[in-house]
C-alpha cells in the first residue's frame, strides 16, 4: 500500500490529541519525525509518559480531560499563557460505546461530552492562537457518522440510551462542527483553514477493555476487526493514521474537505479525499449544532480569547 509522506514541518507547532496510544499515537510520531514540535495534551500522565518515551522528536505532555469543560479551560489558559502560535490541531481523541450511559464531569452524555463538546471548546479556547499561525485544523471521525442521526430531541440520551446511536450522533455533529469552523472562518478573515478526516476501521484500544468507561473485557467489534485485520481486510493504527495527516499536512489538502482510506468501502487503504457524508451536508444542521454547542459549553468564538 502507498503511503502518505509528511512534509517538512521545522518550525511548526503541532497539537494532537489522543495521542497517547491508538492513531493518535502514530500521527504524533509521525509529526515529530517531519520536524514539528508536537504537544500532546492527556488524560493519563502515566500512558503519555510512556508514549513520549517512544517517540523520537520534540515532544511535551499537557493536562487534558475532554470530559470536563474546566479541564479544557485549563489547558486553554495554559497554551495561551505560553503564547506559541499553533500551526496545526489534530481532534483526534474519542470515547465509543460504554455499554452503559455515562456522563461527563459537566453531566452531559460522555461521548457527546468529549467527543464533541469538549473538542468544540478546545478550539473555542485556543482561537488566538490558532489564528496567529494560520493553523490546519483536522477533525477526527468515524465512519459511525455515515450511520444514524443527531439525537436533536434527546442530546445527553437521557430517556433511552443506545451506545452505537450516541457515538454516531456525537462523530456527526462534530463533523458539522469541522465543516462549519472552515465557513466561519472564510467568513470572518480567522485564517483557519478546518477540514475533517476518519481513519477508517482498525484494531485500537477504542473498543479494547476499558474499565474507565465500564467496559471490563474487549469488545465482539474489537475481536473481529483483529481478525480482518489479520486477513488485510482492515486498516492497521498506522494506516488509519494516514487521513488526518494528509488533511493537516499536505499543502494539496483544503478547508471543508472530507480524507479518508480510498479502499473497498472506505475501510482501509491510502488515504485520499472522498465524498462528504450525506449527514455532514446541511449548512442548517451545522448552524444549529454550532449555536447550541456554544449554549451547552459557555464558550464564544466571537472574541480574541473564550
Amino acid at each position: 500500500m502507498s503511503t502518505f509522506t509528511v512534509p517538512d514541518l521545522t518550525g511548526k507547532l503541532a497539537v494532537v490529541t489522543g495521542a497517547s496510544d491508538g492513531f493518535g499515537f502514530h500521527i504524533a510520531t509521525r509529526l515529530a519525525a517531519a520536524g514539528a514540535e508536537v504537544v500532546m495534551p492527556v488524560r493519563n500522565r502515566r500512558k503519555g509518559e510512556a508514549a513520549v518515551a517512544r517517540i523520537a522528536g520534540d515532544v511535551s505532555l499537557r493536562d487534558l480531560d475532554l470530559s470536563s469543560l474546566a479541564s479544557v479551560a485549563a489547558l486553554g489558559s495554559t497554551l495561551r499563557g505560553e503564547g506559541r502560535p499553533i500551526h496545526i490541531l489534530i481532534n483526534n481523541a474519542g470515547v465509543m460505546t460504554p455499554p452503559t450511559r455515562q456522563t461527563t464531569a459537566d453531566g452531559f452524555e460522555l461521548q457527546f461530552g468529549s467527543n464533541h463538546l469538549g473538542h468544540f471548546a478546545l478550539v473555542a479556547h485556543l482561537l488566538p492562537l490558532l489564528r496567529a499561525g494560520n493553523a490546519r485544523v483536522t477533525s477526527q471521525l468515524s465512519v459511525a457518522a455515515n450511520a444514524g442521526a443527531i439525537h436533536w430531541d434527546d442530546l445527553n440520551w437521557q430517556r433511552s440510551y443506545v451506545g452505537r446511536d450516541a457515538y454516531s450522533s456525537s462523530k456527526i455533529a462534530f463533523g458539522l462542527f469541522g465543516l462549519e469552523l472552515d465557513r466561519r472562518s472564510r467568513a470572518a478573515g480567522w485564517g483557519i483553514t478546518s477540514n475533517i478526516s476518519h481513519p477508517g476501521v482498525a484494531p485500537t484500544n477504542l473498543l479494547a477493555a476499558r474499565p474507565e468507561v465500564s467496559r471490563a473485557k474487549d469488545s465482539g467489534a474489537v475481536r473481529l476487526i483483529r481478525v480482518l485485520a489479520r486477513l488485510g481486510l482492515a486498516g492497521t493504527p498506522e494506516s488509519g493514521a494516514l487521513p488526518a495527516l494528509l488533511a493537516a499536512t499536505s499543502p494539496d489538502s483544503r478547508g471543508g474537505r472530507f480524507y479518508g482510506p480510498r479502499g473497498l468501502g472506505h475501510i482501509s487503504g491510502p488515504p485520499a479525499e472522498q465524498e462528504i457524508y450525506s449527514r455532514l451536508r446541511s449548512e442548517d444542521d451545522a448552524r444549529r449544532s454550532w449555536e447550541i454547542s456554544e449554549k451547552l459549553t459557555g464558550v464564544s468564538f466571537l472574541a480574541d480569547h473564550a
